[in-house]
């Protein structure tokens, strides 16, 4: 069995940090991850195909590179317009999570794709994307991201207007006694953590926080503290 079979992504609903590599130093990917590595559970991998969102970044080769030198879960958001085409490059690159927006096309067949391929799978939705159009799908996978940014670019400031979507899933998933992990992503730092965690999120993104700083490593584990406490808050 593979590496990238045998990563535990943590229990589900359970707090989890993922620093997203695409604020990270492009010439030293594998270093910059190390960094990180002893803050983070998920390393989140933001692939953009230039179509579907206004920028290029890495696609699986990357992916398989980076597998080389790191025992991290890999959470890989496809912010691309057909997924369904790729998921099986990503997982045979080593990703062990996909996550595929539902303004793309075919986002139920690439769900059952993943499955096949053995990968958890997510579903993504953008700021303006409502909940109703998406509730029918979050019984067939294992984590929602509620994007609180447009994507394509990081840096972008946090968009508190998605909040009440994130309590709307958080409801859903619970009212059905669903294991989905929730998920954020777009101008998450140590003031807006709280916020997502008291909405009902539990995995956090977060790019240029973390690597933006000078201490990578203590940036991703005030973020988590900030986090902790709004989450102990919550119980």
């Amino acid at each position: 069995m593979s590496l990238a079979r045998t990563i535990d992504p943590g229990a589900i609903g359970a707090l989890k940090i993922a620093p997203s590599i695409l604020s990270a130093d492009f010439g030293a990917l594998s270093t910059s991850i190390d960094v990180v590595a002893p803050a983070a559970d998920w390393i989140h991998v933001d692939v953009m195909d230039g179509h579907f969102v206004p920028n290029i970044t890495i696609g699986p080769p990357v992916v398989a590179s980076l597998r080389a030198h790191s025992e991290k879960f890999f959470d890989c958001h496809l912010m691309i317009t057909d997924p369904v085409d790729y998921v099986e490059a990503f997982a045979k690159a080593g990703a062990q999570g996909v996550t595929v927006h539902v303004e793309t096309q075919g986002v139920e067949a690439a769900i059952d794709v993943a499955r096949a391929a053995g990968l958890r799978v997510g579903i993504a939705a953008n700021p303006d994307t409502h909940f109703s159009s998406f509730a029918h799908l979050i019984a067939g996978v294992d984590l929602v991201l509620c994007m609180t940014v447009f994507p394509g670019f990081g840096g972008q400031s946090f968009m508190g207007e998605v909040l009440p979507k994130v309590e709307e899933v958080r409801a859903a998933v619970d009212a059905a006694g669903l294991d989905v992990d929730i998920e954020v992503d777009g101008g998450i730092d140590r003031t807006t953590a709280p916020l997502v965690v008291e909405a009902g999120a539990n995995v956090l993104v977060a790019g240029s926080a973390i690597f933006g700083a000078d201490d990578p490593l203590i940036a991703a584990n005030d973020l988590r503290a900030a986090a902790e406490r709004a989450l102990a808050g919550r119980a």
